[in-house]
């Protein structure tokens, strides 16, 4: 009797066992279809994933921009894949021919969609940070708030209260929405990489990073011609070796508030500008622009020159002068003159 009872459980053991195979069986079809590309040939599209965003959500997103056949099945691949918690916040570039487990590995390893951003030589930190701002990148305002905050210039191990001057010039490719902090490093990291071979030579002149900063960031914004740089420099180091004021109308207007782009008599009379290097000695108290690596070269392997004073002709050049006489005619000549009627 015992042996008939457990042929009758085996017996109806049996269908059971089948059915739940057979279930199975389903169950791991339906979810290898569901993990298949949503499309063929699919278009390449922007897919942002927001900060903090889960698994879950991202999954979500994903079904309803039909990227995906399921956000159940992909988020369920995600979770036995281990990329809870790995999705990272950005941009990328997606297609509807991907498969899930192809769109998460890229969402936690591959790369972010970035834009270009180009930074010329000479510009000042708030242009800089309104053309990050313009290229969607980071908030100016955020920009200029970390980029002015000593504590922050300090743990970059830079000298000085702002990183006026090493905000470094270059086209850059960056993802939207990094943390300020974030971008003014990258920017002040590319400084960094072009100063570490210039270092030596600034040694030997007895210069100091921010010296060679200050000055480099002046030679900038006096000459456009790649030639004149290193000359324009050795004017400005033969003026300090003299203790003769560097009288650079540059660093004047920086430190002119609003200023309406007419430097006037007054202007150059005003005491109270920390930056008016006619009335006050030695270099101004920080850069002016933010120099590229050929001013920085300029400033520490100058010119060997003996030229004290510079005009410029009108051209985008300029004339250089050993004694005040030279220079007095050179303006007569390239700057009296063209005002006269």
């Amino acid at each position: 009797r015992r042996h008939t009872r457990r042929r009758m459980k085996l017996r109806s053991a049996a269908p059971v066992a089948v059915a739940v195979a057979s279930a199975c069986a389903i169950l791991t079809l339906t979810l290898a279809n569901r993990l298949l590309p949503a499309a063929e040939g699919g278009a390449a599209e922007l897919f942002r994933i927001e900060r903090g965003a889960s698994l879950s959500a991202v999954s979500a997103q994903l079904e309803r921009r039909g990227l995906v056949r399921s956000a159940l099945a992909t988020e369920w691949l995600g979770r036995f894949d281990g990329r809870a918690g790995t999705l990272r916040s950005g941009e990328y570039e997606v297609s509807a021919d991907m498969t899930p487990r192809e769109m998460l590995a890229h969402f936690a390893e591959g790369p972010m969609k970035t834009w270009s951003v180009a930074i010329p030589e000479g510009l000042r930190l708030e242009e800089i940070a309104a053309r990050l701002e313009a290229a969607g990148l980071v908030s100016a305002e955020a920009f200029v708030v970390v980029a002015r905050d000593p504590a922050f210039v300090a743990s970059l191990g830079l000298p000085g209260e702002s990183l006026e001057g090493y905000l470094f010039p270059e086209t850059y490719r960056l993802p939207r929405d990094l943390p300020a902090r974030e971008v003014a490093r990258i920017l002040t990291r590319e400084f960094q990489k072009a100063w570490a071979p210039l270092e030596g030579a600034a040694s030997e002149r007895g210069l100091s990073l921010r010296e060679v900063v200050i000055l480099a960031s002046i030679v900038e914004k006096e000459t456009a011609d790649p030639s004149e740089r290193g000359r324009v420099a050795s004017v400005f180091l033969n003026r300090l070796a003299r203790k003769i004021p560097l009288a650079t109308d540059p660093a004047v207007i920086y430190g002119i508030e609003d200023f309406d782009g007419n430097l006037k008599r007054k202007h150059l009379r005003d005491l109270q500008n920390p930056y008016n290097t006619y009335l006050h000695p030695g270099l101004p108290p920080g850069p002016i622009s933010n120099p590229g690596a050929a001013a920085l070269r300029a400033v520490v392997q100058p010119e060997e020159t003996d030229y004290l004073f510079f005009v410029s002709r009108g051209d985008g050049r300029h004339v250089f002068s050993r004694t005040y006489a030279e220079h007095d005619a050179a303006v007569d000549r390239y700057q009296r003159r063209r005002r006269r009627p």
